[in-house]
């Protein structure tokens, strides 16, 4: 092969390098500004984007997607209602980073094997204690129900923390409509301000807002990723004065008030609730040191004499 040809070939080699290269280096940046541009939007209705980047040891990175596709495998034996019900949870719970549905029922399935095999040692292969055999459906029970109990934790938690913040926000939202603005706009200042899971939740509502969804339509899709009962009154009143073109405003106030009040009768019937949940602690702990002091001398002077 001549000279010529194998110039030729260099240069062609070359050239085809330079633009694959070009043209990666071009699909990334799109990329990275389509990326930028949806980030932007999401920085605007109040959403904080976290930038993070991926790290950990090989070992992480292997056992992540193998713990995915085998939960993913669990999930596809598991009836549809199940699944749909946990991942309704999920949403409840605020989409906690590491949770879905797949790997609750993966550890549920961990949960009821590791506990029917815990119950086989100890009730059946140590020699039987106490019931038996019947301590492996009792731990296996256990395993099952114990990450559902955590996830119902996260969801009960979080929708009180939306409840306590709600009014101070409503009330927040009243002030800046009566200042002027605009409730869009001060939706956007009460995200901004007020922090917490109420303002998580309307951060997305402002974003679904600004991708084209009607604001009637993405105050009903918070309403349903919280089910917090106050939050969907309000979002109802909400709806009804935007369609019959009531006062925003006087919505606004009487929700705040209501709102107060509602707030004040949850703590007055917690209140109520305390001397009934001191009756078994005074009668197992303090009543029996009592009549140990108060009765004991006298029993044992009684005794002294009688015997």
């Amino acid at each position: 092969m001549s000279d010529l040809t194998f110039l030729t070939i260099a240069v062609a080699g070359t050239f085809a390098a330079v633009a694959a290269a070009s043209y990666s280096l071009a699909a990334a940046s799109r990329g990275r500004r389509s990326a930028r541009v949806v980030q932007i939007h999401m920085e605007t209705a109040g959403i904080t984007v976290a930038t993070t980047q991926r790290s950990g040891s090989i070992s992480d990175r292997m056992l992540e997607p193998g713990f995915g596709r085998v939960a993913s495998a669990v999930a596809r034996l598991t009836p549809a209602g199940m699944v749909a019900a946990l991942e309704r949870k999920v949403v409840l719970a605020g989409s906690p980073r590491g949770w879905s549905a797949a790997g609750i029922l993966l550890l549920q399935f961990i949960g009821v094997v590791g506990g029917a095999w815990a119950g086989y040692v100890f009730g059946v292969a140590n020699g039987p204690h106490g019931i038996g055999p019947l301590w492996m459906p009792l731990l296996g029970f256990l395993g099952y129900m114990f990450p559902v109990s955590i996830l119902d934790r996260k969801v009960q938690a979080r929708q009180e923390q939306i409840r306590r913040a709600l009014a101070d926000t409503i009330d927040l939202l009243a002030i800046s409509v009566e200042a002027g603005l605009a409730f869009d706009a001060a939706l956007l200042h009460a995200r901004r301000t007020i922090h917490g899971p109420l303002s998580e939740e309307v951060g997305r509502m402002l974003h679904e807002m600004q991708l084209g969804a009607r604001r009637v339509d993405a105050m009903r899709h918070l309403a349903d990723r919280t089910d917090v009962a106050e939050l969907r009154s309000f979002v109802l009143a909400m709806v009804q004065a935007d369609v019959f073109g009531v006062s925003i405003a006087n919505i606004l106030r009487a929700q705040s008030l209501e709102l107060r009040t509602k707030r004040r009768q949850r703590a007055e019937e917690r209140a109520m609730r305390i001397p009934v949940k001191l009756v078994f602690p005074t009668v197992i702990c303090i009543l029996p040191a009592l009549l140990a002091v108060v009765v004991g001398p006298g029993i044992i002077r009684i005794a002294e004499n009688l015997f």
